[in-house]
């Protein structure tokens, strides 16, 4: 049986982290977490994900801070991180391309597209 890609979803809002995973689950392996805490936690017990789907409005620490920490692990070079957020606010798009991130998908989404976009990015 082929192993199936992994995908890790930090969003802090529990409605969208339901709904992305749902939707995901058919065609991946998902692993969700509430925070960049939470995914930094993950990664260093070993939890390599193939692709990242990061929100930017998160409190504590934003989608902003976790994309530069999670560029800063090593095991994560090759790991595409793409932001699933509702913002729609031109500067954030242009912030996200500038600082190399993979893809920015904004919510809400329509499945097809979604699953279509993440393909891309996990090949």
């Amino acid at each position: 049986m082929k192993k199936l890609k992994k995908i890790l979803l930090i969003d802090d809002d529990k409605m969208h982290l339901s709904l992305a995973e749902t939707i995901l689950q058919e065609k991946y392996e998902t692993i969700t977490v509430k925070s960049g805490h939470e995914a930094l936690i993950e990664i260093v017990k070993g939890n390599v994900p193939d692709l990242i789907l990061l929100d930017i409005v998160m409190p504590e620490m934003d989608g902003w801070e976790t994309y530069i920490r999670l560029k800063g692990i090593s095991l994560l070079k090759d790991v595409p991180i793409a932001f699933l957020t509702s913002s729609d606010v031109e500067e954030d798009k242009e912030h996200a391309k500038e600082i190399g991130a993979a893809d920015y998908i904004t919510k809400p989404f329509k499945k097809a597209d979604l699953l279509e976009r993440i393909e891309v990015l996990i090949k």
